[in-house]
């Protein structure tokens, strides 16, 4: 009988309950390595360069640590979510004026954001930045529960999802390259997209 989900990647307190304990170095790690990227990204796409962005991230995380001990959550404010976007557009406009005059309404002179236009660089202060952040905060969900699973479920059934799922290559292909039958790739597909909806649902309501 296969494994649930919930088996595989097993119950625990949630990171913000972690966080509160500034001792608690495993879980500070576990933060950052998942959302330092979200933070970056937004910096980047709000018109920040790479040097800018990661003064954007460390000091965001610095906040964070100092705010982790008194935080409580109410939902009647807001999410942990969108608290963690306060802190990360505070530290981008702290950004913008640390810049001259001149450099500090538009992004740096031969800087390349990955954005392709000047045009497409998102004022901080604007909701546009709110919507910017959603879809980083999904996609850092998804990349941080996709690697999670990796490391919980079977080496070859990963190959099997991982080339059919994420490499989009035909189920006929995938299963003559891995020497399976066709019926196993799609399997292999269903049982990890159960266990990563799953994962990403633990993450969601440990971040609430």
């Amino acid at each position: 009988m296969p494994q649930p989900a919930d088996e595989l990647i097993p119950t625990r307190a949630t990171l913000l309950q972690r966080l509160k304990d500034w001792q608690d170095r495993s879980s500070w790690q576990e933060f950052f390595d998942t959302y330092w990227k979200l933070i970056y990204g937004v910096a980047r796409k709000a018109g920040m360069t790479v040097a800018e962005a990661q003064d954007v991230v460390q000091e965001t995380m610095v906040s964070v640590a100092r705010h982790m001990p008194t935080f409580k959550y109410d939902p009647a404010l807001g999410s942990f979510k969108g608290w963690l976007l306060n802190m990360t557009r505070w530290r981008i406009i702290d950004q913008v004026r640390k810049r001259s005059p001149h450099g500090a309404h538009r992004p740096l002179a031969g800087d390349t954001t990955g954005t392709g236009t000047v045009e497409q660089v998102v004022d901080p202060a604007s909701q546009r930045l709110d919507q910017v952040w959603d879809e980083e905060w999904e996609k850092t969900l998804f990349d941080a529960a996709l690697a999670k699973v990796k490391r919980h479920v079977d080496p070859q059934k990963y190959q099997l999802f991982e080339f059919y799922v994420i490499k989009e290559w035909p189920a006929e292909k995938v299963a003559e390259t891995f020497g399976v039958r066709v019926e196993q790739v799609y399997l292999a597909k269903h049982r990890i997209s159960e266990i990563l909806k799953e994962e990403v649902r633990r993450l969601e309501k440990e971040m609430i």
